[in-house]
């Protein structure tokens, strides 16, 4: 760096410096107010909060991004019992079976080509695969070995060895060998890379894995409609929670035991007799997730789907929903045990046989194909298409929380039930004034806000004593009369770009549960930017809606009906979600006021 330069950066330092002790001459002096020679002091302000609870009696359940099947028994709110009725997509319009139509086949006996023949396209097999919802970045250390198979120190280590084998995970995971088996550590003979089932976390599966379950797939003979007549087929139809397609069930397809297995389903090549020194076979062709995957009556899609190839039933996708229908699922003997289900990747895959015309060797040979039919269909743009409705059976609440529902009193114990709960919370003041009063006071101080959060405390005591429950991971707080959230997420370092996993967006807004000893303790919501609003911007103190979560990064809401069968908006991100938990509200007992929920302001004020 030249003089001149050094120069110019050591006026600019002095003069910055003058400028500063300027400065703080000047503080040091504005009147009497100064304490102890600061300028400023902080301070924390505790004010109530009024909480009521209410019930939610239905609420909209198609369209969902995921779906319960089961029962889950909460040991806190009673039982739920849920199944789905869903439609069934064709591929395209006036699907072809085999190479070519049946126009064409119409006229094999007239056609003077060696090449049109009579297909006689025949089921084979026929199976239902619907996975199940696998965790996002389970996978700490990025080894390849989910955290839950993982312990101590070995989730966050990429070089740990789960086998023993002396390859290390990362290791196993790059040449692509099992991680959980040491005969496979990629130095046998004839080693194939990645030839083996992986091994994932399941988080979206409730109640004891180890049991098989008695799974029953129906016809579903109710027509699901896209859009609602109602409005001149101008809106999308709405269906709920508690609808009964009971007496729309038609003919079973399946209904037989399930296992629950959390590793991938490995389908192998055919062994190729020209290769006699390699044996395809114990080669792995796909490969597909851990879910359910249930073979369906051959008989029946024979006569429905591959029979009806150029008729009516088939020319459009309109038609093949008005001819069949859907699919109804339910669950047996599933008393301790609910799935969350991502219909969107599900599908009905029809192997069939046909004849066909080989050209090279001029004769008729018998090939094979699938013919894949779609449940629901997810896009970016479009959102989900496609119809299912979750529906949902729920015992009567006990008589201590159907009771603390809808009374309009300030609560001692705030419920939190996904699908079935909604607390409404007001600030400062639970008048219909707004809290005005307090609102002009902490105007008036002039104060600058450094934070403001909400911090709601789990009642131990009341989850402890019914055991086994399933504590919801986030609470969700927004604003109650417009449904949009409350936190801003140019404020927040977390984004949906950098990470799929929800619990890790938004972390300065929070809402997360705080756990001790594995146990969830409190849970804290800061409100930071709401508050501001309201205060220096002069926004209207709304009254804010209180439920649970899957995703704080899908804000939306759907409709509901509430106990007074009113409509409401109610978030779909927690109608998605069995869960729930007790926290303690405004209205305390005596010895319970360090628990109470109070809205918490953190504040800098000049003197």
């Amino acid at each position: 760096m030249g003089f001149s330069k050094i120069f110019k950066v050591s006026a600019m330092v002095g003069t910055l410096f003058l400028l500063i002790a300027s400065c703080d001459d000047e503080l040091d002096t504005i009147g009497e107010g100064v304490v102890s020679g600061e300028p400023f002091t902080t301070g924390k302000m505790e004010y109530d909060v009024f909480a009521f609870n209410k019930g939610i009696t239905a609420v909209q359940t198609n369209r969902l991004p995921l779906y319960q099947l089961g029962t889950f028994n909460d040991p806190v709110y009673g039982k739920r019992k849920a199944s789905i009725i869903s439609q069934v997509n064709l591929p395209n319009a006036s699907p072809t079976f085999g190479d070519i139509s049946q126009a064409s086949e119409d006229k094999a006996d007239s056609d003077d080509s060696a090449s049109t023949v009579v297909e006689n396209e025949t089921v084979k097999e026929v199976y239902l695969y619907i996975p199940f919802q696998l965790p996002p970045s389970s996978d700490s250390d990025g080894d390849g070995v989910d955290d839950e198979f993982e312990s101590g120190d070995d989730i966050d280590d990429p070089n740990s060895d789960w086998d023993g084998d002396g390859v290390t995970d990362n290791q196993e995971r790059v040449i692509g060998s099992n991680p959980f088996d040491p005969d496979d550590d990629g130095t046998q003979d004839g080693f194939v890379a990645n030839n083996f089932a992986k091994r994932f976390d399941l988080d979206s599966i409730y109640g004891d894995r180890n049991q098989s379950f008695n799974l029953i797939v129906a016809r579903s003979n109710y027509l699901l409609r896209d859009l609602d007549p109602n409005s001149s087929f101008e809106e999308a139809q709405e269906y709920y929670s508690n609808q009964d397609f009971s007496a729309f069930i038609g003919e079973t397809l399946f209904d037989g035991e399930v296992t629950i297995n959390n590793e991938e389903y490995l389908f192998y090549k055919e062994d190729d007799p020209e290769t006699e020194d390699v044996d395809e076979s114990t080669q792995v062709d796909t490969k597909l997730n851990p879910g359910i995957r249930v073979p369906l009556n051959p008989d029946f899609f024979q006569q429905n789907l591959l029979d009806k190839e150029g008729q009516s039933e088939l020319l459009s996708q309109s038609n093949f929903r008005n001819f069949f229908r859907g699919i109804y699922l339910s669950g047996a003997d599933m008393d301790e045990l609910m799935f969350l289900l991502d219909l969107t990747e599900a599908n009905i895959t029809v192997t069939y046989e046909y004849q066909d015309y080989d050209t090279s060797e001029e004769t008729v040979v018998t090939r094979e194909k699938d013919f894949v039919l779609s449940l629901l269909a997810a896009n970016r743009t479009t959102g989900i298409t496609g119809n299912a409705v979750n529906v949902f059976e729920n015992e009567m609440f006990p008589t201590n929380i159907a009771d603390a529902l809808d009374n309009d009193s300030n609560s001692s114990r705030i419920y939190v039930k996904g699908g079935a709960t909604l607390t409404e919370i007001r600030l400062f003041d639970e008048s219909e004034n707004g809290g005005s009063e307090i609102i002009n006071q902490i105007r008036s101080k002039n104060w600058v806000i450094n934070e403001a959060k909400l911090v709601f405390y789990i009642d131990r005591e009341t989850l402890d004593l019914a055991g086994g429950t399933v504590e919801p991971p986030r609470l969700y707080l927004y604003n109650g009369e417009t449904s949009m959230p409350l936190y801003d997420v140019t404020n927040e370092i977390g984004t949906t770009a950098t990470t799929n996993n929800p619990l890790r967006l938004y972390t300065s807004h929070d809402g997360i549960i705080e756990k001790e000893n594995g146990l969830g303790v409190q849970y804290t919501i800061r409100i930071t930017e709401h508050i501001n609003n309201i205060i220096v911007r002069d926004s209207t103190n709304a009254k804010l809606a209180l439920t649970m979560t899957s995703n704080i990064a899908f804000p939306n809401v759907q409709e509901a009906v509430d106990s007074g069968m009113q409509g409401v908006f109610y978030p779909v991100m927690s109608t998605v979600s069995p869960l729930g938990t007790v926290l303690y509200g405004s209205n305390v007992g005596a010895g319970e006021e360090a628990k109470k929920l109070k809205l918490e302001i953190f504040y800098t004020e000049a003197n």
